[in-house]
C-alpha cells in the first residue's frame, strides 16, 4: 500500500497492527507490514509498487509518524 493511502485510511478511522520486520531479501534493512482484521496484509510500497526498505530503524518510525501511525511492533 503506498503512503498516501495509508494516510488516508488512517485519517478515515481504519486502523493497521502495524509491524516492522527485517526484510528477508536483505536483513540489514527494515520494511513494514500492515495487518487487517480480516486477515490481509499489505507492505509499504513507493510510486512503483516496489516494497520500500529502510537501512535505519530510525527512517521507519519518523516515516510511521508522519502517517499518523501512533503504534508498531518490531520483530528482529
Amino acid at each position: 500500500m503506498k503512503r498516501a493511502e495509508i494516510k488516508n485510511r488512517h485519517a478515515d478511522g481504519v486502523t493497521f497492527d502495524t509491524q516492522i520486520v527485517p526484510n528477508p531479501a536483505n536483513t540489514k534493512e527494515w520494511i513494514v507490514l500492515f495487518k487487517k482484521d480480516e486477515g490481509l496484509s499489505f507492505f509499504l510500497v513507493d510510486e512503483h509498487e516496489q516494497v520500500e526498505s529502510f537501512s535505519c530503524l530510525d527512517e521507519v518510525v519518523q516515516v510511521l509518524r508522519e502517517l499518523g501511525i501512533k503504534n508498531a511492533e518490531v520483530h528482529f
